[in-house]
C-alpha cells in the first residue's frame, strides 16, 4: 500500500514504497475519503479524512486487497485486487473526476497490492505462521474542524484484529505494542525522508484533499442538517482459530455506527483480558466492530462466557445469532441456522453458537467479514 502497511524488510520494497509515496502521493492522496461526523438530530462540524486499507490471505474467494471510501457513511470510492479498477460510488464524485484520474488511481491500486500481498506474508513469518486467514489492515487520514480551523491527523496499523503499530503524530515516530513491530518502527523511524513525506501529507495534503471533498460533496451534504437513517441490525459471529486461541465477538453489517460490544463471565460483566477494536467501514455503508478475550481452555470449560453486542437500544441474545449446522449440546432450531449465506461483500462470515461454553463452541464458517 502507499501509505504502507504491515512490513518493509529489504531495501527493494523499501525503494518501492517511497516511489509510490513521493512520485505518485499526489494520486494516493485522492484515494482518501471522510466522514462527515453526524449525532442523530445534531450536526457536528467535525469533518474526517479517512483510508481504510486491508488486505487478506487464505481465502480463495476474497479480494487480496481493497481500499474503501466513504462520506457521511455513504460509499463513493472503491477499488480491490479481483476487479483491478478504481470506481466511484456517488454521482457527485463521478461528475467531479474524469477517466484520467481513476486510471491513475488503479495504477496506484493496483501497486499496493503487490506491497500488501508481500507484507502478509514477512508477517506470517515473524508471527511464525503458516496456514490460515490472515488480514493487514491500516486506517489513517486526518480531521478538520471548520469552525476552529484546527486540524489533526492519525494512522494505526493492525494484523489480525490486533494493533501493529501506531503513528505518534506529536512526536512524529512510529510505536508497536508488539514486539514482531519493534523492526519496522524502527527502520521507519529512522528513514527521515519517509517521516517527512508522512508529516507533509498530514499536515497539508490530506486536509488540502478534504476540502476538496466536501467542496465536491456538498450539494448533497447540506441537503438537510438532520440526518436521517434507517436502522440495520449486526449480524454477530464468533471466530477462534483452535481451542487455545483468543475469541473474537465479531458484530458486522449494522448502522448506524454506535455500537457496544461486551463479555459476560457466568451472568456477570467480565472485562479482564479483553481489547475491543477499532470501529470500521463496510463496502455497502454499514460498520463493523470486533472484541476479543483471552481466556485459558481450562477457564472456558469451568465456565459460561458470553458476548453482549447492544445496538440502537436492542440487545443480541442466543435467539438472533446464526448458525449453519447443529450444536455439540444438542441440534439447533430451523430459525437459528445459517442457509449458507453470504455477506454484501460475497464472502461467508465466521459464525458458532452463541452464547457458548468451550463444549458447545464449535468453529463453523472461517471466513470474515472484513
Amino acid at each position: 500500500m502507499t501509505e504502507s502497511v504491515a512490513v518493509i524488510n529489504n531495501n527493494t520494497n523499501n525503494t518501492f514504497l517511497l516511489n509510490i509515496l513521493i512520485k505518485y502521493k499526489s494520486l494516493l492522496y485522492n484515494f482518501t475519503f471522510f466522514v462527515l461526523l453526524l449525532d442523530r438530530f445534531q450536526v457536528i462540524y467535525s469533518i474526517i479524512d479517512l483510508y481504510v486499507y486491508t488486505a487478506v490471505s487464505g481465502i480463495s474467494d476474497f479480494p487480496e486487497y481493497t481500499s474503501v471510501g466513504q462520506v457521511d457513511d455513504e460509499q463513493f470510492m472503491y477499488f480491490d485486487s479481483n476487479i483491478k479498477k478504481a470506481v466511484p460510488k456517488t454521482e457527485w464524485m463521478r461528475q467531479s473526476e474524469g477517466a484520467d484520474y481513476w486510471d491513475r488511481q488503479t495504477q496506484i491500486g493496483i501497486g499496493a497490492h503487490q506491497v500488501y500481498k508481500n507484507n502478509i506474508q514477512i508477517l506470517k513469518e515473524r508471527f511464525n505462521q503458516t496456514t490460515g486467514v490472515h488480514t493487514v489492515q491500516v486506517m489513517y487520514g486526518c480531521e478538520f474542524d471548520d469552525q476552529t480551523g484546527e486540524t489533526n491527523g492519525f494512522r494505526q496499523d493492525g494484523y489480525d484484529g490486533e494493533d501493529f503499530l501506531l503513528l505518534d503524530l506529536k512526536e512524529m515516530r512510529y510505536i508497536s505494542p508488539v514486539m514482531q513491530g519493534f523492526l519496522t518502527a524502527h527502520k521507519w523511524n529512522n528513514d527521515r525522508a519517509l517521516l517527512e513525506a508522512r508529516k507533509h501529507y498530514f499536515n497539508t495534503v490530506c486536509i488540502e484533499w478534504l476540502q476538496k471533498y466536501v467542496q465536491y460533496g456538498k450539494s448533497s451534504l447540506k441537503k438537510t442538517e438532520i440526518h436521517v437513517y434507517t436502522v440495520v441490525s449486526p449480524q454477530v459471529s464468533l471466530l477462534q482459530k483452535s481451542s487455545s486461541s483468543p475469541v473474537t465477538c465479531h458484530a458486522t453489517g449494522f448502522y448506524p455506527k454506535e455500537v457496544t460490544i461486551s463479555w459476560m463471565k457466568n451472568d456477570q460483566e467480565h472485562h479482564e483480558d479483553v481489547e475491543v477494536g477499532e470501529l470500521l467501514p463496510n463496502e455497502d455503508g454499514t460498520f463493523q466492530k470486533r472484541s476479543t478475550i483471552r481466556v485459558t481452555p481450562e477457564e472456558w470449560k469451568n465456565n459460561k462466557f458470553s458476548c453482549v453486542v447492544e445496538h440502537q437500544g436492542k440487545t443480541m441474545t442466543a435467539d438472533e445469532i446464526r448458525t449453519n449446522t447443529e450444536s455439540q449440546c444438542g441440534s439447533l432450531p430451523e430459525n437459528k441456522r445459517l442457509k449458507n449465506m453470504k455477506n454484501s461483500k460475497g464472502s461467508y462470515d465466521a459464525i458458532s453458537i452463541f452464547p457458548f461454553s468451550l463444549e458447545c463452541y464449535k468453529l463453523l464458517v472461517h471466513k470474515e467479514d472484513l
